[in-house]
């Protein structure tokens, strides 16, 4: 026979072999534990992937999804049917499902450790550490107020009365880990909101850690000998000793060890998940809880590769999609909504909004204090009064030790559900990070005044993008009179870290990160800054963040620094065999970027031809070519403009192919007038130069333009085109059609497509639209709307439980 205690209840069964023999030997598979843990696990994790796959769209959260589908699975709704519950949940599974349940948590907080970076705390500024301490300290005493006034006004169950300071403390806490999941579910982790918030849930989370580890703390010591809290104070802090002095250390060097291999040696990997084993046991064996070691052991986890990122890699969708569903079932257990009185519920539930109420103002005040905008104060106050998965957990412990009841503690989980279901698409609604991008100013290269500095931000994905836009920064003709300011932005996607980061790398200036690739990347561009004799200045910078925000950190620092054009690699790598290789990833951060970006933007496909800046800074007879192909427009004449800048290199020459429609009546408006006065600039300064070449091209049709560019395609190293075209002509009909890269226009896409025989680099330029421009969603523009839709791959979003 074997026992468990279900509801503070002995229950005894009969014991049986974990393992079934199988439906043809007899056996009925529910029967045994192993079996009934397979299908407790695949119910659990297919429900709760249904429930986000349907409540995603209305800005529900992943913890909201696992949370609903504990409590469909637990008493309250499928667990009431008898015959359900004996066949899906025996009682003799339960306590391999809470072992199953208490390790995946084990190891959901040890990724959280891993992916927390307390450098933020050290880099906060005076505001985000303003807003962290009234968001904490201000709803703690609403509440303790509230709750002495109705302890001596009311009427209320005697373990209610004895329990409501603590459920007024539980309900001020603020968790880090949540506002980074709601953050990066509502795609704002890179926002100026989101970094705000990161930092001030970052100082509240650490002050409510605290909080709830001094209440357990004296709990225990109540209920043990009188010194129980002092000696559980020394065993916590031999446990910090040793992680920081002893397991930090061993994982560094296996960072040093790991630095130059292509994969993390399985032995380290092994050898950390027995450091996590063996913290848990230890807080287990000397009264903690056995969670405390594995996160506090996480944060000590070198984060970003070799080790960080492989831990998170390896774990991460393991846990998160079929572990902890399984918690979240075992926490459902404990709610019982027919157990649940309704005026114990109301006192509840008014301790809760005067919570929420206190974080809200507490948040909104230093805010306003500060100037920022009221919609944006109360969308940042929001976020950071949202609860999630450590609030679970938290109320669970304090039940365990009986500071609140199992009523109070359903009421308040239900109160997290409601709360979080309801902030999530609010904050959705008021912040939109775009709007901050809009600009009423002109930052394009055509506007940019002569003998003036020409400011470019350039995007690198890979190690292999640096060489190519450095070449194209040599071609862009950096002089004395018009010297080239370059920010460089190196995108990492967020692997083994929870928090986004932006970090600029200044000469001198050490790092606490590792950022192996990135410094490679920041020498090339030294290196090519040194040899330019300062016609060229270089600020270097990488942003850590997930593939579906990547775009904030490029407009954000666009609109900082007021560059006129970013440059962003082609999401296409063409190899010296001919050979290609594609990132759907960075293909859907592109086209963000186009639709958001506070300048114009230019898409650079390389295919090699131009030549590298080591032969035009060492050689002065490296000559090339460009070729610039128009035909009207806002695009046309930013690409000309560009082109006409490089053509003042004296190794270079431009070739302007002007394509004219037989036949067809000149409307004048604003832009064919800004086309003919360019173009007549350009024929004058033409006509004086020996290289530079305007040739116009009279055709009919499609045919005939297409069969022009076949001819002359291959005849330079570069060529340059508008993305957008603005008219209805002949010429483009149904070209728009068969457009393989929307994100090219139809004349890159005809340059670029698979079936194209140019191999000739492009560059593609988008000009800047200002707000209220025709341009600007025009169903005249020739570019399809699909350019606006963002495809990111599956597993490129940060993934939270």
């Amino acid at each position: 026979m074997s026992a468990i205690i279900l509801n503070e209840t002995l229950v005894c069964y009969t014991h049986t072999s974990s393992k079934s023999r199988g439906i043809f030997n007899g056996d009925n598979p529910f029967d045994f534990a192993t079996p009934a843990i397979l299908i407790q696990l695949s119910l659990c994790s297919s429900l709760t992937a249904i429930l986000h796959f349907f409540l995603s769209p209305l800005g529900q959260t992943t913890f909201n999804s696992q949370l609903i589908a504990g409590m469909v699975l637990g008493p309250s709704i499928m667990g009431k049917n008898k015959k359900f519950r004996e066949l899906i949940f025996p009682v003799q599974s339960l306590y391999v499902s809470e072992t199953f349940a208490c390790f995946g948590l084990m190891l959901f907080l040890f990724l959280v450790g891993v992916k927390t970076d307390l450098f933020i705390i050290l880099k906060a500024g005076r505001r985000a550490v303003f807003i962290g301490i009234c968001t904490f300290f201000l709803p703690l005493m609403f509440d303790l107020f509230l709750a002495r006034i109705l302890m001596h006004q009311l009427n209320m169950d005697k373990i209610l009365h004895n329990s409501l300071i603590f459920v007024a403390s539980m309900q001020s806490l603020t968790s880090f880990h949540v506002v980074v999941c709601l953050l990066a579910d509502l795609e704002l982790l890179n926002s100026e909101l989101g970094r705000l918030a990161v930092s001030s849930s970052t100082i509240s989370g650490l002050c409510s850690w605290l909080l709830a580890s001094t209440i357990f703390a004296e709990r225990q010591s109540e209920q043990g000998r009188p010194d129980t809290w002092l000696l559980v104070t020394y065993a916590f802090a031999f446990l910090l000793f040793v992680i920081i002095c002893i397991f930090r250390p061993i994982m560094l060097w296996m960072v040093r060890r790991t630095e130059h291999e292509k994969a993390v040696n399985q032995s380290y990997i092994f050898a950390i998940f027995l450091m996590v084993l063996g913290c848990s046991f230890f807080g287990e064996l000397t009264g903690q809880h056995y969670l405390y070691g594995p996160m506090i052991l996480g944060i000590a986890v070198p984060d970003g590769p070799p080790i960080g990122s492989a831990l998170v890699n390896k774990l991460d969708t393991y846990v998160s999609s079929i572990l902890l569903p399984i918690y979240f079932v075992v926490t459902g257990v404990d709610v019982e909504i027919s157990s649940i009185h309704l005026k114990n519920f109301g006192i509840i539930e008014l301790l809760a909004f005067f919570g929420f109420m206190g974080k809200l103002v507490g948040t909104m005040l230093p805010c306003l204090y500060c100037k920022m905008p009221v919609g944006d104060a109360l969308a940042l106050g929001l976020v950071l009064s949202v609860q999630g998965i450590t609030d679970v957990l938290l109320l669970s412990r304090a039940m365990e030790l009986n500071l609140i009841d199992k009523e109070s503690y359903s009421i308040m989980v239900i109160s997290i559900l409601l709360f979080s279901g309801a902030i999530s698409p609010i904050v959705k609604f008021l912040y939109k990070p775009s709007r901050r991008y809009m600009s009423y100013r002109r930052r394009t290269i055509e506007h940019v005044k002569p003998n003036s500095e020409l400011r470019m931000l350039a995007c690198i994905y890979t190690q292999d993008h640096a060489p190519s836009i450095i070449n194209l920064l040599a071609a862009s003709n950096p002089t004395s009179k018009n010297p080239i300011c370059v920010y460089v932005v190196h995108l990492v996607e967020l692997e083994s870290r929870a928090a986004p980061l932006l970090v600029a790398h200044h000469p001198g200036r050490r790092i606490h990160i590792h950022l192996h690739d990135s410094e490679h990347i920041v020498n090339a561009f030294r290196l090519y800054e040194q040899h330019d004799n300062g016609m060229v200045r270089v600020n270097p910078y990488t942003a850590i963040s997930p593939y579906a925000s990547m775009h904030d950190d490029v407009c954000t620092l666009a609109l900082d620094k007021g560059v006129s054009i970013v440059i962003v690699p082609f999401h296409m790598f063409f190899s010296l065999d001919e050979s290609e290789e594609s990132s759907p990833a960075i293909r859907a951060v592109n086209r963000i970027i186009l639709k958001m970006a506070p300048c114009s933007v230019g898409i650079y496909v390389d295919r090699g031809t131009l030549p590298s800046a080591t032969h035009m800074l060492m050689t002065s007879t490296t000559s090339y070519r460009i070729g610039m192909i128009f035909f009207g427009g806002q695009d046309d004449r930013e690409a000309l403009a560009f082109a006409i800048r490089m053509s003042k290199c004296p190794n270079a020459s431009l070739t302007v192919v002007h394509f004219v429609e037989t036949g067809k009546k000149n409307k004048t408006s604003t832009d064919s007038e800004l086309d003919l006065e360019m173009i007549n600039e350009f024929q004058m300064a033409a006509m004086k130069s020996n290289c530079d070449v305007y040739k116009e091209e009279v055709v009919r049709d499609g045919v005939g333009m297409v069969s022009v560019i076949r001819e002359v395609e291959n005849s330079f190293e570069l060529i340059l085109v508008g993305r957008r075209h603005p008219a209805i002509s002949l010429l483009y009909m149904g070209l728009e059609e068969w457009n393989e890269f929307p994100e090219l226009g139809f004349m890159g896409d005809m340059l670029v497509a698979s079936d194209s025989s140019c191999m000739v680099s492009v560059l593609v330029v988008q000009q800047q639209d200002l707000i209220g421009s025709d341009m600007l969603g025009s169903p005249k523009c020739l570019v399809q709307d699909s350019s606006a839709v963002v495809d990111v791959c599956p597993g490129t979003v940060l993934k939270c439980g």
